[in-house]
């Protein structure tokens, strides 16, 4: 990688996983309906694509085709995301898999930027379920400004027009939003419908 390279991403990737396990072990089966702030999702397909996203990070891992992973895993359960990230996580502890060169749907990328990718898929899925279900929707401060680092500069938002790039044009944060929420805005989230202003 190049001499701007981020830090290793598997701590924040460890992070964000585990909070989303907790996120995802608070779901009461009456919330699978409700929506979220990815439009077309309910909870139930946030919570089976986030997990398709754990099946991403193995496949990567594995020098497998990341685009033959389905957009939805068939469970949507904390106890089978926890598994899938378990494997992830043993697999990506070869610090050769990090400079590995891989393909991912936004291009050819060594594998720790692919990481990244998953890192902050994970923290944005993770904030619209927690707003979607009524928890508490920030993550480890510590853990995600670095993450936010990461995503403003290899997401820059003058490429938001590209139809290749799946993310929405960057919303301003509200002005007590926490990075969570700001990373949230910088692929596109509104969050002023989702969560409550503090007076």
């Amino acid at each position: 990688m190049t001499s701007n390279q981020p830090a290793d991403p598997r701590p924040a990737y460890a992070a964000a996983t585990e909070w989303v396990t907790g996120l995802l072990a608070a779901v009461s089966d009456d919330q699978l309906t409700a929506p979220t702030p990815c439009e077309e999702f309910d909870v139930r397909m946030l919570a089976a694509h986030v997990t398709a996203t754990a099946q991403r990070a193995i496949v990567l891992a594995e020098g497998g085709d990341v685009l033959a992973v389905p957009r939805f895993a068939e469970t949507h359960d904390a106890e089978s995301f926890a598994a899938l990230v378990g494997r992830a996580v043993e697999l990506w502890s070869d610090d050769a898999k990090l400079g590995a060169m891989v393909r991912v749907p936004w291009g050819e990328v060594p594998g720790a930027g692919a990481l990244w990718g998953y890192v902050s898929e994970t923290f944005v899925h993770g904030w619209d379920l927690a707003v979607a279900t009524g928890q508490p929707a920030e993550a480890d401060a510590s853990v995600v400004e670095p993450v936010l680092a990461v995503a403003q500069q290899f997401i820059p938002s003058e490429i938001r027009g590209d139809t290749e790039v799946p993310f929405g044009t960057v919303v301003e944060p509200r002005p007590e939003a926490g990075p969570t929420e700001r990373l949230a805005n910088w692929t596109g989230r509104d969050a002023t419908k989702w969560v409550r202003s503090v007076a």
